[in-house]
């Protein structure tokens, strides 16, 4: 076995079944509205071109102008880490101080705002397509953060139908995703072994459907018409608030307080998994910051107290609930999570967020921790979802995955 180890070592082939998958680090509740912004792409899942200018902004709350370090990092399709070395990825150095950052104006909440731009002197750019996570450390070199980020090439066409699910016992509950894959510029060698597509719903990796493999190959077109392997639950539409004038009632805020900082009440939602479907518009679990007075909502936009209630039903009073959306990354913590009023029957929570537009949701936990999405929303097979495809691509003795097609499409019209 030790002699098979090292000749798959020799000859450079993928050992990343012995490694555990990388997770996001969350980061201190001081660090808020992390931001990755691309040429097409502004707070959402960041899937970058390959070549393109990245940037990553954040705000610090502390107020001490603290000097943060950036490192970058590798991996596989699956987020494990890869074999290659820094220079077979990068050119340049990363491990560098962040230079540029500016202090907030005109706000209550005092923060520094940083932005780091790559390429730049120390960081000249990002050399090869795929996964890639960003890694933030304070002065004492202690990690602070660390988010995921996707680099494509345009190699491949990826075609994306959005349908109804196949299965009569949950035709009205799910929907389905069809793709086709061609390129002029690759010869799949055996696709079923180096091609993978994965499928994210509304930007959120932690339901992405991953290792899709191609159902049927037609010459250099690959195929996948797939039913359970790639269908999704269809959800509800996000619901939403604004808090662009942080001096006015916006839309679905009952009331506002001025305190050390302003607080935002909303109105008090209900579960909606027994009520008829109801279309509006959403941004998909997305956010976006704005002020409505200011020329520079990166530093004149103000954070806000928010004031979330949820009335409770009996199914739920015995798990935890949180309040779900990009603006932390789909992420479940503490400060997501909302506490049981007996006397009004009601789950409350507070959270502090930036001025802007906002999804969001409630999602159920349980004591095993696994996330029920749509306990309290519902699922609709009209719903209104984003579904974005990437293809990887490893050729027969390459050492690591491409990214070489994206594409996104919506269910707006979802056919059967």
């Amino acid at each position: 076995m030790k002699i098979n180890l090292l000749l798959l070592t020799i000859f450079g082939l993928n050992l990343s079944f012995s490694y555990a998958q990388t997770q996001e680090t969350p980061p201190p509740e001081y660090i808020k509205t992390i931001q990755f912004k691309g040429s097409t792409a502004e707070n959402q899942l960041p899937i970058i071109p390959l070549g393109d200018p990245i940037t990553i902004e954040f705000d610090a709350l502390n107020g001490d102008e603290d000097d943060f370090y950036y490192k970058i990092k590798y991996y596989n399709r699956d987020w494990t880490p890869s074999v290659l070395i820094q220079t077979e990825y990068m050119d340049g150095f990363d491990n560098q101080r962040i230079r540029e950052y500016e202090n907030s104006f005109n706000t209550y909440q005092i923060f520094s705002h940083y932005r780091l731009t790559i390429p730049n002197d120390q960081t000249r750019g990002l050399k090869i397509s795929g996964n890639y996570m960003l890694f933030i450390y304070n002065g004492d070199n202690e990690l602070m953060f660390s988010q995921k980020f996707m680099i494509y090439e345009k190699l491949a066409d990826v075609g994306i139908v959005l349908k109804r699910a196949r299965d009569i016992s949950n035709i009205e509950e799910k929907q389905r995703v069809e793709l086709t894959v061609a390129s002029n510029r690759i010869q799949f060698n055996n696709p079923t072994q180096t091609v993978n597509a994965v499928i994210i719903q509304n930007n959120n990796l932690k339901t992405a459907i991953t290792d899709v493999k191609p159902q049927y190959v037609l010459g250099n077109q690959l195929v996948y018409k797939y039913d359970s392997e790639t269908s999704f639950w269809a959800g509800n539409e996000y619901l939403f608030f604004e808090n662009k004038d942080v001096r006015g009632a916006n839309n679905n805020i009952q009331f506002i307080d001025l305190q050390d900082l302003y607080h935002n009440y909303l109105f008090t939602n209900q579960s909606r998994a027994n009520q008829p479907y109801t279309y509006y518009p959403d941004i998909n679990g997305n956010y976006v910051i704005n002020n409505i007075d200011a020329s520079d909502p990166s530093i004149e936009a103000d954070y806000v107290w928010v004031h979330f209630s949820l009335l409770a039903d009996e199914n739920l009073k015995n798990k935890d609930i949180h309040v779900y959306g990009t603006f932390n990354n789909y992420a479940i913590e503490d400060l997501t999570r909302m506490t049981y009023d007996a006397s009004k029957n009601i789950f409350t929570g507070s959270i502090l967020l930036k001025q802007g537009f906002y999804n969001y949701k409630y999602v159920a936990v349980d004591s095993n921790g696994s996330i029920d999405e749509n306990l309290i929303s519902g699922n609709f097979w009209q719903t209104e979802n984003n579904y974005k495809v990437l293809v990887y691509y490893r050729d027969l003795g390459a050492r690591y995955d491409r990214i070489i097609g994206v594409n996104e499409g919506t269910s707006i019209n979802i056919s059967n």
